[in-house]
């Protein structure tokens, strides 16, 4: 099962804390790595966290808002810094290539690799050759602002070991090639195509990222089945009507459409700086959404270990 994993480099919202860093969520898929925003001083959370700078990267982001893209500019010049040579995909909202280029302008920073900055439309963004595919959808905020959906393409079906022996194929180097989609010659001198030992096609798995927004029935399609969704829980029942004015959800709000989406996980974060404890957003959550848990710096969800 190829590796897949959610790591929180930043889970505070507008105003970092001593304990949480500004908004910046990483998917690890196999040998590439997913940003997802990149507020002030993401490249800190991601040298402490040992990340190479230096792998396959792509970088998007929901809005336009400081604490959501400031720190782009850092980790940008941080991946200079280590040498990159690989080319990296930047993606966001209207306005995005506009800050990218006018930043590099008046810094005076150059890159030692290629970055490319795409404006984001709703439906596929990127499609990965490592296996991923990243969707768009608006969201609901004070700013133009996109929620995404991280999905692992489609997976073979499971090999039928019995079959691949009824049909002359040896276990070994052609049981190999039989499961990355490619016919071989079996001991009988006859093709065997994969078709024939592999089940059914399974679907990928699915990550759904919120960024700040107000909960909304177009989000609760967008993220119907997740495996995981990562949702803005920036106030709790006690602030619900400043988190209508403000166009941010409380934790019971992405409790609800977690559980309406049909998804199997809900991982608040983006909190408040006046919650030193989130406990209190968990147990609201968890009242209409059991499977419920809070993000904190660093923390590291392993979807493959849960396969």
């Amino acid at each position: 099962m190829p590796i897949l994993k959610i790591q929180f480099l930043g889970t505070s919202s507008a105003v970092p804390t001593k304990e949480r860093g500004l908004s910046c969520t990483l998917i690890h898929f196999e040998n590439a790595i997913v940003f997802f925003d990149s507020g002030e001083g993401a490249q800190r959370a991601a040298l402490a966290a040992g990340i190479g700078l230096n792998r396959d990267c792509s970088i998007f982001i929901t809005h336009m808002h400081g604490d959501h893209v400031v720190g782009l500019l850092g980790l940008l010049q941080t991946m200079a810094m280590h040498r990159r040579e690989r080319p990296l995909m930047i993606f966001g909202p209207k306005g995005l290539v506009e800050f990218i280029t006018l930043n590099q302008k008046v810094l005076g920073f150059g890159l030692t690799y290629n970055a490319y900055a795409k404006t984001v439309r709703q439906g596929k963004v990127y499609e990965s050759k490592v296996g991923y595919r990243v969707f768009a959808n608006k969201s609901n905020h004070s700013r133009p602002s996109y929620a995404y959906l991280f999905e692992e393409t489609e997976k073979p079906g499971r090999f039928d070991t019995r079959k691949a022996l009824a049909l002359g194929v040896p276990e070994g180097p052609l049981w190999s090639k039989l499961q990355h989609g490619r016919s071989v010659k079996s001991d009988r001198g006859k093709t065997v195509h994969p078709s024939q030992v592999l089940g059914k096609p399974r679907k990928g798995r699915r990550i759904g990222i919120s960024g700040d927004t107000r909960p909304s029935e177009e989000l609760v399609k967008f993220f119907r089945g997740c495996d995981a969704i990562v949702f803005d829980s920036t106030y709790g029942d006690d602030h619900a009507q400043q988190a209508k004015e403000n166009m941010h959800s409380t934790s019971r709000e992405a409790a609800t459409l977690a559980k309406r989406a049909g998804a199997k996980l809900l991982i608040l974060t983006h909190f408040s700086a006046r919650y030193r404890n989130v406990s209190q957003l968990v147990k609201q959550a968890r009242e209409v959404f059991p499977n419920t848990i809070a993000a904190s710096d660093q923390m590291v969800y392993d979807l493959s270990a849960k396969e």
